[in-house]
């Protein structure tokens, strides 16, 4: 199964990015599942290297990192 995820919102402050992340890492262990990221508009900023993370908040780049190194995010 083929999957495309488009994320459009800035990292943080909203939960679509990490909510979507979230559920692309999951995915992303399944062997029948070829799945892509694609960062559009503010969602860019997700793949910025050593933001800051808000106190309280997850860590975008991380989860964006974890995708990444699979070949799965295109921005």
């Amino acid at each position: 199964m083929k999957i495309l995820f488009i994320l459009n919102d800035s990292p943080y402050g909203i939960e679509r990015p990490y909510n979507g992340l979230r559920l692309a890492m999951s995915l992303s262990k399944k062997p029948d599942v070829e799945l892509s990221v694609s960062l559009m508009g503010d969602a860019v900023l997700c793949a910025r290297k050593g933001q800051k993370t808000p106190d309280g908040f997850y860590n975008i780049e991380r989860m964006i990192q974890s995708l990444v190194r699979k070949g799965m995010v295109a921005t």
